[in-house]
């Protein structure tokens, strides 16, 4: 035990030695401006021994820690004096002073080309005076209630930090105790008030190290300065004893009466309890108002007691009616912000909590502590309200507020009789993941939803390309041409899979499948994914997508997802760039006003899809718009803008069970544009919405990104991979030529043949008689009857009865085949009723 506390003796004596001879060696490099700040203090062993007297004190509390931690444990005691000054960092005087002078700065957000977009609006108000400006009896009354030791300390009252730290081991108080003016100056301006060890330790030290670089006056005026006061007259936060003065009082802070200085000297204990004014500037009831009169004559008392005033002065100020001085509620006038305004703060404030986390040190397991990460995300606010930070967004003004003028003149496009449909878009630029504009609404002034970024809803059959399809052509499971179930089936409960009501009709390619948006063969997909084991978490969370279960058995369909349309923009964005993630962002930097770089983005690209896959899926999303099945899109575009309506689009449209939301995304090699239309109340859409209101929206939008720079969607072309695997296969099992048994007899199979592009070495399989993915044994006995049913007539081995059987069987499949063609074609002529995806 006496090693560990001899330890730590020499480590903290070599803290407190260096923190002399920091500021001992300025003194000497620059005499008179060290006289100056320092008051005349003299020579180096007067400077080192005043902190080794400090340390003196300090140290005695760790001794008093080690005797209790004869009670309650030697180690964790000794431990956390160790924790406490183990990481300090020695303060620079220069950085130290500026800091503590440093009142605020205006932040201001810019766009990609630094364009200023807007300041970062503050709620506090801070004036900055000189120390002659303000009324000495504001001085004595907040020393008197404070710090009565203000004078006569270094910095650091060993007492009180004992105290404070007896608290934090016994429970009976907090690490932020006991604090002078000096430590509170430091808390305010250097290093917060989180509730951990490094703080603490730091705060300590960096107040010895204040006391060496100002004068007493200079650290009382520079406090008063930044202390909280509340709230003024108008209902906003307050700093400083200048706008405290003229917002509660309406006198300048040299004007202060001796009443008016002991109330405002009340109120940084608890500003917001002892303020006369609520947020909204009305004054508070008197027993509200109660609190802080009653808290100012305590104060009064403190300088009574200190022989500040006398006992007349005394008896006569604590009778004083404040009341009559408090000026009557004002009103403030607001500013507009919009939705780029406040959803580039959001993300900016992210940023600069893991900055500030980092920079502290602050471990894993305090973040743990709520109360840890409330200061920090406070902290962060504080800091890009008032720290002069320049933002740098990825955002483009010009397209940008393209997209704003297309919403305001074309947003009534997407109305259809259910009430104002509201919207989401984001474009996305496919290489970086940098958001280039978005839309958040209709009117940001009806409408504070973001519908961009704060909006969760279900992308239904958007998900299928993502979740279903694209995985397994990327596991090798399956080709561009393969074969896929759409017979009618039931979920696992008995619930049919429906598609606007149609119970499914028969085999069919997976472009038809995606050109339709059926339902069944994707859920027969994602089945195959989980009995085969594929993980399928795994790739979506390469995305960011979060989905909290993915045993739910319509999850290709959207059942169970929700999504921002900023996150599955950033989904499409990995297809149509070559299977390879980049992380969404809007903000790209974050500098300080010294120029420092505080954050910067960092791609970190990832291969969610092999380029094989992803371009196989590029094709077939190709033929999705191209169909206009699904979405009139292209025809729109082509009226608008024939030029642009001939670049390289891929996408896909969703829309949920009840028309609730309804999806479009569409791709070219260079950007991604995502859009999502509904209601916030969740009800209906028509069933034309989709198909046909978002369509001739989202073209105008597309027109209008491309009249504000005409180069944006680029003239590149999707491409199929070189590494992608070209197989010849039937048309009508979508795997190579083969021979299969079918009721007793071997048959050699023949008939039309397509491309199929596989992403695997091996390539497409040998027709087996399980040819497609999903399907009961029954189904493929009426597949099976249909295929041969349809093949050349040739001789055969078998009986003539055989034969005549086969004929028959035949000529019913082929019957029933058509039955299905028709039962697809209805859908196709009703393109709004077989637009609609369903879960």
């Amino acid at each position: 035990m006496q090693n560990k506390i001899n330890d730590l003796k020499r480590k903290m004596m070599d803290i407190f030695q260096q923190v002399g001879l920091t500021f001992n060696q300025k003194k000497a490099q620059n005499h008179s401006e060290q006289d100056k700040t320092d008051g005349g203090r003299k020579g180096f062993l007067h400077l080192l021994g005043t902190s080794l007297s400090v340390f003196k004190g300090i140290l005695n509390t760790l001794f008093i820690l080690a005797f209790i931690g004869g009670l309650f444990g030697t180690g964790l005691v000794l431990g956390y004096g160790v924790a406490l000054f183990d990481k300090v960092r020695l303060p620079q005087t220069e950085e130290l002073v500026h800091q503590v002078k440093d009142i605020s700065s205006i932040s201001e957000l810019t766009y990609a080309d630094g364009t200023v977009i807007s300041s970062i609006e503050s709620d506090l108000l801070r004036t900055s005076v000189s120390s002659e400006q303000i009324a000495e009896n504001l001085k004595k009354a907040i020393i008197a209630t404070e710090d009565e030791h203000f004078e006569e300390h270094k910095g650091v009252v060993p007492k009180a930090v004992i105290r404070a730290t007896l608290g934090n081991f016994l429970g009976l108080g907090s690490s932020s105790g006991g604090s002078t003016l000096t430590q509170q100056l430091i808390k305010q301006q250097v290093v917060g008030d989180a509730p951990t060890l490094a703080r603490k330790a730091t705060e300590i030290v960096d107040a010895l190290a204040l006391e060496r670089a100002m004068s007493k006056d200079d650290i009382l005026t520079a406090y008063l300065n930044v202390a909280p006061f509340g709230r003024n007259n108008r209902g906003q936060n307050i700093a400083g004893v200048q706008q405290a003065a003229e917002g509660i009082f309406g006198v300048n802070a040299g004007n202060l009466s001796v009443p008016q200085a002991a109330f405002l000297a009340g109120l940084p204990q608890s500003p917001i309890v002892y303020s006369p004014y609520e947020n909204t500037g009305v004054i508070k009831s008197d027993e509200e108002l109660e609190l802080g009169l009653k808290r100012a004559k305590a104060v009064l008392y403190n300088m009574y007691r200190m022989g500040t005033l006398t006992k007349d002065e005394y008896d006569q100020y604590k009778d004083y009616d404040l009341k009559q001085d408090f000026l009557p509620s004002g009103a403030v006038t607001s500013v507009s912000r919009g939705f780029l305004y406040y959803t580039a703060l959001a993300e900016t404030q992210e940023h600069m909590y893991e900055y500030l986390v980092q920079r502290d040190n602050v471990s894993a397991a305090e973040l743990k502590n709520e109360a840890t990460q409330k200061f920090y995300r406070d902290l962060a606010v504080k800091e890009l309200e008032n720290g002069g930070y320049k933002i740098t967004t990825t955002i483009d003004e010009k397209i940008h507020s393209a997209m704003q003028s297309a919403v305001a003149n074309y947003g009534s496009l997407l109305d259809d009789g259910t009430g104002k449909v509201e919207v989401g878009n984001v474009l996305m630029d496919n290489q970086t993941g940098a958001i280039l504009g978005f839309v958040g609404g209709r009117n940001y002034q009806e409408n504070q939803n973001n519908h961009a970024f704060d909006t969760k809803r279900s992308p239904a059959s958007t998900t299928k390309p993502l979740l279903a399809y694209g995985i397994a052509i990327d596991q090798g499971l399956m080709g561009s041409a393969s074969i896929l179930s759409n017979y009618p089936t039931t979920f696992s409960n008995g619930t049919p899979i429906l598609y606007s009501g149609n119970k499914g009709t028969g085999m069919m390619t997976l472009g038809e499948a995606l050109n339709h948006s059926w339902n069944i063969p994707a859920y027969w997909t994602y089945r195959m994914l989980r009995e085969k084991g594929v993980d399928v978490k795994s790739y979506m969370e390469k995305m960011g997508y979060e989905i909290p279960d993915y045993s739910i058995e319509s999850l290709p369909m959207g059942g169970g997802i929700e999504v921002t349309v900023a996150q599955h923009t950033n989904g499409y964005q990995t297809l149509a760039n070559n299977g390879i993630y980049h992380k969404k962002h809007m903000i790209s930097k974050i500098e300080s006003r010294e120029g420092n770089v505080i954050y910067e983005y960092q791609d970190k690209p990832v291969q969610v899809y092999s380029k094989a896959a992803a371009t196989i899926m590029q094709g077939l999303l190709r033929e999705v718009l191209s169909s206009r099945i699904t979405t009139t899109f292209k025809n729109n575009l082509s009226s608008l803008n024939p030029s642009l309506a001939n670049a390289d689009w891929i996408g896909k449209t969703g829309t949920t069970n009840e028309s609730e939301n309804m999806w479009l995304m569409v791709s070219t090699p260079k950007l991604t544009l995502g859009g999502w239309i509904g209601h916030d109340d969740n009800h209906s859409l028509s069933r034309l919405a989709g198909y046909e209101n978002n369509s001739k929206y989202m073209a105008q939008l597309v027109n209008a990104i491309q009249q504000a720079n005409p180069t944006i969607w680029g003239n590149d072309r999707f491409s199929l991979d070189s590494s992608v695997v070209k197989s010849q296969v039937l048309k009508s099992t979508g795997q190579q030529i083969g021979r299969v048994s079918f009721e007793g007899a071997e048959v050699d199979l023949s008939g039309d043949t397509v491309t199929s592009y596989w992403a695997n070495k091996a390539g497409a399989p040998i027709t087996s008689y399980h040819f497609a993915i999903g399907g009961s044994d029954s189904d493929y006995q009426h597949a099976w009857a249909s295929i041969i049913g349809n093949l050349p007539t040739e001789s055969s081995s078998s009986s003539d009865s055989d034969s005549d059987s086969s004929s028959d069987s035949g000529s019913d499949s082929s019957s029933d085949s058509r039955s299905d063609s028709n039962d697809s074609s209805n859908s196709s002529e009703t393109r709004p009723s077989s637009s609609r995806s369903r879960r």
